[in-house]
């Protein structure tokens, strides 16, 4: 049996898009029968929403979807730059954030969880500051495109 992987979801702050990511990926994981061969998990670059639920509009996005989700808002460590083998970011702040964090010795690969998406659309939608719910949903089926083809590259 070959060693388990690992993803961690990051955005600035953990109840949007990381969290959207981090439900999409599980989901697939249990559709292709593949949960116990994955370690997965969400944190924010910064501290503002540390045990907080994710945001009502993602929620509801998910379970829109078939996504059930109640993890809590945690800020990243150093120990995930070890846990983890990749660290993905929603944008390209986020990116240079966790580089800028990561210790000289980290195992993890850090990117843009939007390099994958087949679109081309690099930068997962940040619908924090939206009126409504439509930004979340396009922020969701990047995340779906994304997480597709990254496991498909991966499992």
């Amino acid at each position: 049996m070959s060693e388990q992987k690992s993803v961690l979801m990051v955005c600035l702050g953990n109840i949007c898009r990381s969290p959207i990511a981090e439900g999409v990926f599980l989901h697939l994981l249990r559709e292709k029968n593949l949960s116990s061969k994955w370690k997965v998990d969400s944190a924010a670059v910064a501290g503002y929403h540390i045990g907080k639920k994710a945001n009502d509009r993602a929620l509801l996005t998910m379970k829109k979807h078939g996504i059930n989700y109640n993890n809590k808002a945690r800020q990243i460590k150093k120990s995930d730059f070890s846990e983890f083998d990749f660290i993905f970011g929603m944008d390209e702040e986020n990116v240079s954030d966790l580089e800028n964090m990561a210790p000289s010795n980290t195992k993890a690969i850090i990117g843009l969880l939007g390099d994958y998406d087949p679109q081309g659309e690099r930068i997962i939608r940040d619908p924090y500051y939206d009126s409504g719910s439509e930004g979340f949903e396009k922020c969701y089926q990047q995340c779906v495109r994304s997480c597709t083809a990254f496991l498909d590259q991966h499992s």
